[in-house]
């Protein structure tokens, strides 16, 4: 099995060196990609950490040269389909993935770290192509994936990215012993949870985390229903390399707007997969999250149109009705009909802001079918 592993990056990447023994001695073919600005003097520091890996640096200049040796004239218009120093560089990525075909694609982030008994590699092949787990449904179409987590607290709390109208917050789950594979699964987190600045303010956190952590999982494989959305972390989430023409990470930093490229993008990917037959899941592999101190108020300020825009956004996505009998031919049927539902944005600053989403998601799909 041969494994592309993407890492965003702007540290030293003494995460991965946690992972040596995992990466090398798993049986299978690892391969990292590292998403970084191209800055020498960290590669250089990054180089004798990451020794006996085997890994590659994709900064500003070698992602340039990249779509400049493979689209010729059109390369300037087709590279603004990727974002600038922000997580959604990522993409680009998942477009080296779907040029070479892995059998299974990891984006990891910089401030995980392993569990020994939950092999990364391992794990997510065993959750995307055996045919066990659990089911999960929910009346109120959304699942709360902190649910799937032991915690140091009794509390319940929801992810960033999950809606915060109270019908989408009700915990009525119907729960099934109904296995299958998936095309997408999400490891969950010990540590720091994945939350927005609303909720980590809510728990005096002004510094990016809260005291309120993971302590396992609760089920090693949850398989969420066709109609049941959930919030997409992509900080340890592998996936099958048919689903990138659907998979684009949106394009962030944008009219202020920021953290929610791996949340729409996994709306729209589990819509689509919904729609072709496909399932999604979380639960292991397990990681450890240790985020780097940061102001949650500047988060708080980055993330404030996204909620406004999510509690729409997601409503329209699932009264869509898409045509398509691939994810490419799905995705192309879901921009067009976000395009013609614009106007439930009741603010034009939103309305403005999608249209330049679909826009870049239309870009993205010209530099897939380029790359067939």
């Amino acid at each position: 099995m041969r494994a592309l592993i993407v890492v965003p990056s702007i540290r030293e990447l003494t995460n991965l060196v946690l992972f040596k023994d995992q990466l090398i001695n798993q049986s299978c073919e690892a391969q990292i990609v590292i998403i970084d600005e191209g800055d020498g003097a960290l590669r250089a520091v990054n180089n004798k950490l990451l020794h006996g890996l085997n890994y590659s640096y994709f900064g500003p200049r070698e992602r340039e040269d990249w779509f400049k040796a493979r689209f010729k004239s059109a390369w300037k218009k087709l590279f603004s389909v990727i974002p600038e120093r922000c997580h959604a560089e990522t993409s680009f990525g998942f477009l080296l993935a779907y040029a070479e075909e892995p059998d299974i694609v990891i984006e990891l982030d910089d401030d995980v770290s392993p569990i020994n008994e939950h092999p990364l590699i391992n794990l997510h092949a065993r959750n995307l192509y055996e045919r066990h787990g659990q089911t999960i449904k929910s009346d109120s179409r959304w699942y709360n994936t902190i649910e799937n987590l032991k915690l140091n607290t009794g509390q319940t709390l929801f992810p960033r990215g999950h809606p915060y109208s109270k019908e989408c917050r009700q915990t009525n789950y119907l729960l099934e012993n109904r296995g299958s594979e998936c095309v997408l699964n999400m490891g969950l987190w010990g540590g720091n949870l994945d939350l927005d600045a609303l909720t980590i303010l809510y728990h005096q956190g002004l510094h990016g985390t809260c005291e309120i952590e993971g302590t396992g999982v609760r089920r090693r494989k949850l398989i969420v229903a066709r109609g049941t959305y959930f919030a997409v972390c992509s900080m340890d989430t592998s996936f099958k390399p048919k689903i990138i023409p659907a998979f684009y990470q949106l394009y962030m930093k944008h009219m202020g707007i920021d953290r929610f490229d791996d949340i729409w993008s996994g709306i729209f990917v589990k819509k689509v997969a919904d729609h072709l037959g496909d399932n999604m899941c979380l639960g292991e592999p397990l990681v450890i999250h240790r985020k780097t101190p940061r102001n949650t108020l500047e988060d708080l300020r980055a993330e404030l149109e996204g909620i406004i825009i999510n509690e729409t956004l997601w409503k329209i996505v699932d009264a869509l009705e898409l045509q398509g009998e691939s994810y490419f031919d799905a995705y192309r049927s879901l921009i067009e009909h976000l395009r013609r539902n614009l106007q439930q944005f009741p603010r034009f600053i939103h309305k403005k802001f999608m249209e330049f989403q679909l826009n870049k998601m239309e870009l993205w799909l010209e530099v897939i079918d380029q790359l067939k």
